[in-house]
């Protein structure tokens, strides 16, 4: 899984002003593949919350900002429930289709963590994220998850991280294309 300058995927078009400053390719051959991804994103996630406890000189962890592309079926839900069984939540990962927001709260060995799964699938105009009141989750030094971003337009802002899933060659895994836009959403693709 090396880090990807040179690679077939195009950064994906954000606020043209966003620079991204590493891109990694993962390929995940099935399900389990999926979910060890989704393990080590947690394990990172952790890893990063907890750098600051062992490392004053290191910055605060503020939350991370990270949206899901891919068309249904991709493997975007699936990613987020293997991230949230590997930080400890037992319950039920629900998709946020009709919801739009599924919120969490997990014990970690660095703290609780507040983790924000969203899926703005059924906006059918970009005023409806202006209208929903859901920016305020992305203050609160939270994980927020986003499915579907790009039905909240621009308005979402620029993330910190980008994971953009489709199918493989073969058609029976997918591959994972990651793109980290802030130094935070690097630091976390770095311990992926």
């Amino acid at each position: 899984m090396p880090d990807t300058p040179g690679h077939d995927h195009a950064p994906l078009q954000l606020d043209p002003s966003a620079d991204v400053l590493l891109a990694r390719r993962f390929d995940l051959a099935d399900a389990d593949a999926t979910d060890a991804f989704g393990a080590r994103f947690a394990h990172a996630l952790d890893s990063l919350r907890a750098n600051h406890a062992v490392n004053p000189g290191a910055p605060p962890f503020d939350g991370l900002h990270v949206q899901l592309h891919g068309d249904l079926g991709a493997g975007k839900t699936s990613l987020v429930r293997a991230t949230l069984r590997a930080l400890g939540h037992a319950g039920r990962v629900r998709s946020p289709t009709y919801t739009l927001v599924e919120p969490y709260t997990v014990a970690t060995p660095s703290g609780e963590l507040q983790l924000y799964h969203f899926d703005l699938y059924r906006f059918s105009d970009p005023a409806e994220w202006a209208d929903s009141g859901f920016r305020e989750y992305f203050a609160q030094g939270a994980v927020c998850l986003v499915e579907w971003p790009q039905r909240a337009g621009g308005l979402l802002g620029v993330p910190d991280l980008v994971f953009s899933l489709e199918p493989d060659a073969s058609g029976e895994g997918r591959v994972l294309t990651a793109y980290a836009y802030s130094a935070s959403g690097k630091a976390c693709l770095e311990r992926c």
